[in-house]
């Protein structure tokens, strides 16, 4: 299946039912996203939220796969061409500079924040891999509900560093112990694993997730549409003021900075690997670089 930039995003508004549906349909590159894709993202969820007749966005992946995130096929792409990333007589991988990283940085969190502050209800449909920024948007729906087999986690991490993604969205929805171990090790687990813990709406198998997510949406998509917004804005209120102060600059400040690192010897540089042996390779060494085989237990 190929797919044109302009049909990356499919959008369907059902004001019978008062529930829109956005489906991120790059299904080639397991609907991962570049700019110009989470862009019409934003473009998508925009018309939603300014439609009186929408109470409800359905949010998905084509094809079974909810998001792996960033496209890192063109990590460098996402500052621009050259002559906007401060390097006007550099070649195209040139590294951008800090301001650039800062202004990109920027509108990239304010996609989030905008996200986790949308005034519908956003259910989450999730299956297959949710990693990177597909991890992070479906910990940002209202509802998500989740196939137990479904990859989960920020193996960016293991190139990037820690200091990635919302953290304040991370420490206060996956808790500080969970969050810590999934950032500090870039594990990618299975979603069943964090059922006890509530993490997501509903976990279930993945040949239920398209109709109990359905079935969520239908169901939220019955309160009065007023109320709803009121409740949006009150959660967001106490969620900035439970957990967020002054964390949402810290995210695109430190992500920012952490996209510029210094590697020693020994350590895992994805970017020079992805250089020198292309991008699949380079996962594949990624991931061989930080096994680590669990001890043998004691019988």
């Amino acid at each position: 299946m190929t797919t044109t930039e302009d049909d990356r995003v499919l959008f369907d508004a059902d004001r019978d039912t008062r529930i829109a549906t956005i489906t991120l349909n790059n299904p080639t590159r397991r609907n991962s996203y570049d700019a110009a894709m989470r862009n019409l993202l934003a473009r998508r969820l925009d018309e939603a939220a300014e439609d009186d007749d929408i109470t409800v966005v359905l949010l998905r992946g084509a094809e079974g796969v909810f998001s792996t995130g960033a496209d890192m096929d063109n990590a460098y792409g996402w500052y621009g061409p050259a002559e906007r990333r401060g390097a006007e007589t550099a070649p195209a991988k040139s590294r951008p500079s800090q301001r650039r990283r800062l202004t990109v940085d920027r509108k990239s969190f304010s996609f989030y924040h905008n996200l986790m502050g949308f005034p519908k209800v956003t259910v989450g449909e999730i299956g297959g891999y949710a990693l990177g920024g597909g991890f992070e948007m479906a910990l940002m729906t209202d509802i998500s509900v989740i196939a137990r087999d479904t990859k989960i986690g920020m193996p960016a991490t293991r190139f990037l560093g820690p200091a990635l993604g919302s953290l304040h969205m991370f420490f206060h929805r996956l808790g500080p112990v969970l969050a810590r171990r999934m950032l500090l090790t870039g594990d990618v687990i299975a979603a069943g694993e964090l059922e006890h813990l509530g993490v997501f709406t509903e976990t279930c198998d993945p040949g239920s997730v398209t109709a109990r997510a359905r079935y969520w949406a239908e169901k939220a998509a019955k309160m009065p549409a007023d109320g709803v917004v009121i409740a949006k804005e009150a959660f967001r209120l106490v969620e900035q003021s439970q957990a967020y102060q002054g964390e949402e600059v810290a995210s695109y400040l430190f992500h920012a900075y952490g996209t510029n690192l210094q590697f020693a010897d020994g350590e895992f540089n994805f970017v020079k690997t992805r250089a020198q042996h292309g991008t699949k390779e380079a996962f594949r060494l990624r991931d061989e670089h930080f096994f680590v085989p669990e001890p043998t237990r004691e019988p």
